[in-house]
């Protein structure tokens, strides 16, 4: 997306570029297991449903740190998934699992990418078994393995999150959901998608298909 066009969005929408506050998050005692990197970034997918990538990061909601759960189909960079908390564990993670699979209609044979902190819980991994996803890790480490949740991270937090964070953990919560489902989704052009909208490049994709499998 040109800096241009972002700016004039941005300045129609009254979003204010931030920095964020300091934070650090408490590390539990998470199990040590062994899944491979088997994205490995190849991050363009030919079809929705195919790879979904997923991360946690935070939110300033006025005495104390919420945490967003975001999952996001590769295909358009297209988020289908996410909850919020006041805790980073894995009922915040499966929760945005299951959002995802039950708004997508219970795809199958999908990929789940995601960092190692917060996705190796034996609850997440039952969780991906029950909805037959194959689970793939980031190296340690290595922020570039899941790229793309990185940059929305960044997106939502430059363009939309205020510089002070909310109020309110409802007020942080509302105004997530509104960049998620109204104005990343369907209004912001995306560099990825030729200049289209996650939705746009998805509707695009179901029509093209539905003409090929007519003339087939």
């Amino acid at each position: 997306m040109g800096g241009g066009l972002a700016g004039k969005l941005m300045k129609e929408l009254i979003i204010v570029s931030c920095q964020e506050r300091k934070h650090k998050y408490n590390r539990g005692g998470n199990e040590h297991i062994d899944i491979p990197n088997l994205l490995n970034r190849q991050f363009a997918v030919t079809k929705p449903d195919q790879v979904w990538c997923g991360d946690v990061t935070y939110i300033w909601t006025g005495s104390r740190w919420a945490y967003l759960a975001v999952v996001l189909d590769l295909f358009a960079r297209k988020p289908v998934g996410w909850a919020m908390s006041f805790s980073p564990d894995s009922e915040l993670t499966t929760k945005a699992l299951q959002m995802a699979w039950e708004l997508r209609g219970h795809p199958k044979q999908v990929m789940f990418h995601s960092d190692q902190s917060h996705y190796i819980s034996r609850q997440y991994r039952q969780a991906l078994w029950r909805y037959q996803m194959t689970q793939s890790m980031s190296r340690r480490g290595n922020c570039w393995d899941n790229s793309p949740m990185e940059r929305f991270f960044r997106s939502l937090k430059t363009e939309w999150v205020p510089t002070t964070g909310y109020q309110s953990f409802s007020a942080a919560q509302s105004a997530i959901i509104r960049y998620i489902t109204h104005y990343y989704s369907d209004i912001r052009p995306h560099w990825y998608n030729g200049g289209l909208t996650p939705n746009e490049s998805e509707r695009l994709f179901h029509e093209q298909s539905g003409r090929v499998a007519n003339f087939s």
